[in-house]
């Protein structure tokens, strides 16, 4: 088939496996594919960030295709439209998910204009998920077949007229299927690893990168009846559900059961945690949202049964979706959610189909009228902050590999 049977597509090629197959299928597909290799983040001293060699994977990979690649720094805009908000949202005492203004500010965004300027009229990505024409003609975003691997949490963000540009050439396929083409057509990336971690932050321990930016404002660490427990370093720095970290170890007429995250008191720099991974303070029945972004043609403005996710890697959870009229809406789950965290999103389905999304607000426990409330602390109200065990950022990922 003739290479320019079809429109230019560009292909953001990371140096990784899977947006290297996403150009291998769309040149088999007869697109003309060019490839942009795109730098977001600066720091020539990070020797966590893989950016140089990623370069030079892309680079092999342009040159096995047989196809052009440019290379373009987003950096200045990154560190504005993306590190300045992270790092408010973090001081805020929330947590915020870089992942997902990245790809609505940056690789849907100012990427897209770029896309443009190169004569592309397509952008495509390695991302897993599936974009499907609807009944009105409009692009829907639809979850990846590889259940494991879909990223459409990571994309509900995204403006729908820039999916309208966007190519998403894997979303039929599994994983290992993707590293199988790759190794039959030669790609010299066929076997490297997938990339774990934000590029800024990498593999590195999540408290030290943000050391690098935020000051220390060490407090008491404290029972949720106000028992003195510990130091923390910086409400900033915990995030709840967190069990590392927290230098808390064997307490006398405590438990052996290790200790949790379970809200932060903002006004009095006071870290609350708990004993046991199910305790009723890491639980919560409903979520209020900011606005809501849609990726339907018109916003839900009635009621409904939906699925919803509170972050990567979470199974479905049935909920009602409850519009309200300023645009923002709560969310009423069938069963209670364990941490659920101000400053990431909900992203709600209708099966596969992803409907949009929104940052959550506050978090709304059943459970916080059961737990004495001393004077002195007021945990049922703190600022609630999710992160799974340990200290790396790995499960908010969304690179494009």
């Amino acid at each position: 088939m003739s290479s320019h049977s079809h429109p230019r597509a560009i292909v953001g090629l990371s140096g990784g496996v899977d947006s290297a197959v996403a150009a291998l299928l769309l040149k088999e597909q007869g697109w003309d594919v060019q490839a942009l290799f795109m730098s977001n983040w600066d720091d020539e001293d990070d020797s966590y960030c893989t950016a140089a060699q990623d370069y030079q994977d892309a680079r092999a990979v342009a040159k096995e295709l047989a196809i052009p690649l440019h290379r373009v720094s987003f950096a200045a805009q990154y560190r504005d439209r993306v590190f300045e908000y992270f790092l408010r949202e973090q001081r805020a005492g929330r947590t915020p998910n870089p992942d997902v203004l990245c790809n609505r500010e940056i690789k849907f965004g100012v990427a897209l204009t770029y896309v443009r300027r190169l004569g592309g009229t397509h952008f495509a990505t390695g991302h897993y998920a599936r974009l499907v024409k609807g009944a009105d003609g409009t692009t829907e975003l639809h979850k990846a077949s590889d259940s494991a691997k879909d990223q459409s949490y990571f994309l509900h963000a995204v403006a729908r007229e820039h999916l309208a540009e966007s190519l998403m050439p894997l979303g039929d396929l599994e994983k290992g299927a993707v590293r199988e083409r790759a190794r039959r057509a030669g790609l010299p990336v066929f076997d490297k690893p997938d990339s774990t971690g934000i590029c800024f932050i990498g593999e590195r321990p999540f408290r030290e990168f943000l050391a690098r930016f935020l000051d220390k404002t060490p407090g008491p660490i404290e029972s949720p009846d106000g028992e003195r427990l510990g130091t923390h370093q910086g409400l900033a720095f915990y995030t709840l559900g967190q069990r590392g970290g927290l230098q808390i170890g064997g307490r006398r007429g405590h438990s052996e059961e290790p200790w949790y995250v379970a809200a932060k008191d903002a006004k009095r720099n006071v870290l609350v945690v708990v004993q046991g991974h199910d305790h009723p303070l890491l639980a919560s029945d409903a979520l209020t949202t900011g606005p809501m972004h849609w990726l339907t043609p018109a916003p839900r403005t009635q009621s409904f049964q939906c699925t919803a996710k509170v972050r990567y890697r979470q199974a479905d959870q049935p909920c009602r979706f409850e519009p309200r009229p300023d645009g923002t809406a709560r969310l009423v789950f069938d069963q209670p959610q364990r941490a659920v965290t101000p400053g990431q999103y909900a992203v709600i389905y209708e099966g596969d189909h992803c409907l949009g999304g929104a940052v959550i607000e506050t978090v709304l426990s059943a459970s916080a009228e059961q737990i004495a409330q001393p004077a002195k602390t007021t945990s049922r109200n703190c600022l609630r902050q999710f992160r799974d065990d340990g200290e790396s950022v790995g499960d908010r990922r969304s690179h494009v590999g």
